[in-house]
């Protein structure tokens, strides 16, 4: 068995070995349940991080932790995620874990079916393993909530972890209506993140949203710059 922690290995799209990944860190189950662990993992980083309540238990689950939870080989209806807004604990975000087959209109059909007390969820996050097609992008549009897609892939490995990462934190509506009036400036006017940004999709943020962005570090000591979501 390789040494080090069970958690630095970096996984192929294809759930494949790489030149270099630490694939005998999986003691147990498949390479499809590690990414089903790191993929959650992140989630719920990314949950913490958006403002919802997630236990240090989820934060720190072991790898070995999981696979006694969930066992070697998850069932995706066990990987749900629901947890709630700590500004507000009757609004729920949900992650739910889609299967390997091409997602349909039929199978947006069938999630929102099955949710439960619609009225209560904030946001709904699918974490995809396939492509979805166009008519189920646009079932997407016809719910009563915000609905994000990230591929199992982009959430392997947590973006904002990274050593050289600055230090983010988002504006909220008051803060960013001082930060304009004291410079006079407008939104369009701050350099700009996209909304299809890691970043930006990580935090969920939408347009209209400023990110101060504080790097640390380096030739030029501490910088700090405002970004505006567009």
């Amino acid at each position: 068995m390789a040494t080090g922690n069970e958690n630095d290995v970096v996984l192929g799209c294809d759930g494949g070995r790489r030149p270099g990944c630490i694939t005998s860190h999986v003691v147990e189950g498949s390479m499809e349940s590690y990414r089903f662990y790191l993929s959650r993992r992140t989630a719920m980083e990314m949950l913490s991080d958006r403002g919802c309540d997630v236990s240090d238990s989820d934060l720190s689950l072991s790898l070995t932790e999981f696979h006694s939870q969930f066992g070697p080989n998850p069932d995706l209806q066990q990987l749900r995620i629901c947890v709630s807004l700590r500004s507000n604990p009757s609004k729920k975000i949900v992650v739910i874990f889609c299967g390997t087959e091409e997602i349909r209109k039929q199978t947006m059909c069938g999630i929102y079916a099955g949710l439960p007390n619609k009225e209560n969820i904030h946001r709904l996050i699918l974490v995809l393993q396939s492509k979805m097609n166009s008519y189920a992008r646009k079932e997407l549009e016809m719910y009563p909530f915000k609905v994000e897609t990230f591929h199992i892939c982009d959430l392997l490995v947590n973006i904002t972890k990274h050593a050289l990462k600055p230090k983010l934190e988002i504006l909220t509506a008051e803060e960013k209506n001082k930060l304009l009036r004291k410079y006079k400036l407008e939104d369009k006017q701050l350099p700009l993140m996209l909304e299809t940004d890691g970043i930006a999709r990580y935090y969920g943020l939408e347009k209209g949203k400023v990110v101060k962005v504080t790097y640390s570090g380096g030739v030029v000591g501490s910088l700090r710059t405002f970004r505006c979501v567009v």
